[in-house]
C-alpha cells in the first residue's frame, strides 16, 4: 500500500529536506511539493492525496486561511500545521478549528 502526502511551504528548502525525510522513513509515501496554496489546490484536482503538511507563515495565503478553504471546498484530509513560529495561542486556536495536528520545525 503506498500514499501521498501533499506538503505546502514557500521555502524550498524545507519542502526539499521533508520529502527526504519522510520518504526516507517511509517508503510507503510519496511527497507532493506545493509552494503555495494555489499550486496546492490544482495538485488536489489532479493527485490523490491521504494528508496535508502546511507550513503557517507563507506569503500568499497563511496555513489556517488554507486550511478554512479547503474544509468550505468539501476537502476533509488530515491537516497538520508545521510551523516554525507557533505560540501555544496558536495551537490551540489551530486545534480548534479542526486541525488535525500541530507541529513545530526543529
Amino acid at each position: 500500500m503506498s500514499g501521498a502526502i501533499l506538503h505546502v511551504d514557500d521555502d524550498s528548502a524545507i519542502r526539499d529536506l521533508l520529502a527526504d525525510v519522510i520518504e526516507a522513513e517511509f517508503e510507503e509515501f510519496d511527497v507532493l511539493s506545493a509552494p503555495d496554496a494555489a499550486t496546492a489546490v490544482d495538485l488536489l484536482e489532479s493527485e490523490s492525496v491521504d494528508c496535508i503538511v502546511s507550513d503557517y507563515e507563507m506569503p500568499d495565503t497563511a496555513g489556517l486561511e488554507f486550511f478554512e478553504r479547503l474544509r468550505a471546498d468539501g476537502v476533509d484530509l488530515p491537516f497538520i500545521l508545521f510551523t516554525g513560529r507557533g505560540t501555544e495561542r496558536i495551537a490551540s486556536h489551530a486545534i480548534s478549528v479542526g486541525v488535525t495536528d500541530y507541529v513545530q520545525k526543529g
